[in-house]
Formats: structure tokens, sequence, C-alpha cells
């Protein structure tokens, strides 16, 4: 089933358990596309730009390095909280990811990664 990003955010948060904010990014220049939850503890505009820096830092990490692979996700782990990071394949996905913050104490990080996944496959931007 496709989905715009709107629709495709909403889903992230309602349907993956813990999550607290999710965005779309374009990390070409570090804007949101489309953002849904979040708050005061947590902006996800701040986050967008912030992330779009480690998501250019491992690229340029895996230039250097010559490994000729694809990033799937980047997982940051916080004592209370699980930032994902998942990469856009397709090829209107391009220099865009998803990212998702998680309670840590109600997420489910095998659950949310492949979730994520599948909201990505429906994803059409």
């Amino acid at each position: 089933m496709a989905m715009n990003i709107e629709t495709a955010l909403k889903e992230a948060m309602t349907s993956i358990e813990g999550t607290i904010g999710a965005a779309l990014v374009d990390y070409t220049s570090g804007m949101a596309l489309g953002t849904v939850g979040g708050g005061k503890d947590l902006d996800l505009t701040v986050a967008a730009a912030g992330n779009t820096d480690v998501v250019r830092a491992k690229v340029r990490t895996m230039e250097m390095l010559g490994l000729q692979d694809e990033i799937e996700d980047i997982l940051i782990t916080l004592g209370g909280q699980y930032h994902l990071i998942r990469l856009l394949t397709g090829r209107n996905g391009k220099g865009m990811f998803l990212y998702l913050a998680l309670d840590r104490s109600r997420a489910n990080l095998a659950m949310a990664r492949h979730q994520l996944k599948s909201i990505e496959g429906g994803l059409e931007v």
C-alpha cells in the first residue's frame, strides 16, 4: 500500500511501540520533510539537522574504507531512548532517511526495525 510522508510518519507513530517522534529527513539539506510527535524534550528539527551530520559522517567513512555496501540503519542507544535512522533505498528516496526516537523502556528494537523497514517499503516521496 502506497503512503505519503504524513501517512507513513503517522503509521510509525501509532504502530511502532514506544515511538516518541518520527521524521523524514533530506540529508543533502538537513531539512525535515515531515515530522510527527516530539515536543519540548525532543525538537525534531534539531534532531533532523544533527542526525544529518551522523549520516554524512558514516557515508564518508564508508567511502574512505572503500566499503561497497549500503547503510540499512544506524542505531544510537541512549540511557532512556533509542534513536533509529533508516536510510531510504528506493530510487525516489535517495538522500533521505527516516528517523525514529523510541522510549527504551517501552520499545522492542527488533520489532521497531522490522516495522520501519515495512513502512519504508510503502512510502512514496
